[in-house]
């Protein structure tokens, strides 16, 4: 029997170094930091979805995350993001038409190499 989860709790996101992965979340992303905890996690809240900073478990597992962030405005958010430092694979740009709205997709990396998406919906453009 399928278990059917109703919504995703907690990510997490394998980084080698911790202090610089909690200022690029807390600081660059505004993401709301919550706690640490014993052996080098961190953990921060977007929303109904806790994020779990984690080290490695060995040399290849760093770098192989992908979490999507919904921002209100993504040309703005981007905008911020660059003038933190950060550098964007694919800037600001429609990637499908949902109904009556167009989904925006930019993509990063965190200082860790994982993939980091904004996504944003938008009244569908003519």
């Amino acid at each position: 029997m399928p278990v059917n989860p109703s919504r995703i709790m907690q990510i997490a996101v394998v980084v080698r170094d911790l202090d610089r992965a909690k200022a690029f979340y807390a600081d660059l992303l505004g993401l709301r930091h919550l706690f640490d905890a014993p052996p080098g996690l961190s953990f921060f809240q977007c929303g109904e979805v806790r994020l779990m900073l984690t080290p490695p478990e060995g040399p290849e597992t760093a770098g192989i995350s992908i979490v999507y962030y919904d921002v209100a405005d993504i040309e703005a958010a981007h905008r911020s993001l660059v003038e933190g430092g950060v550098a964007f694979e694919s800037d600001p740009h429609v990637v499908a038409r949902v109904g009556d709205s167009d989904l925006w997709l930019a993509l990063c990396r965190d200082p860790d190499g994982n993939m980091v998406g904004l996504m944003s919906e938008r009244p569908a453009s003519a």
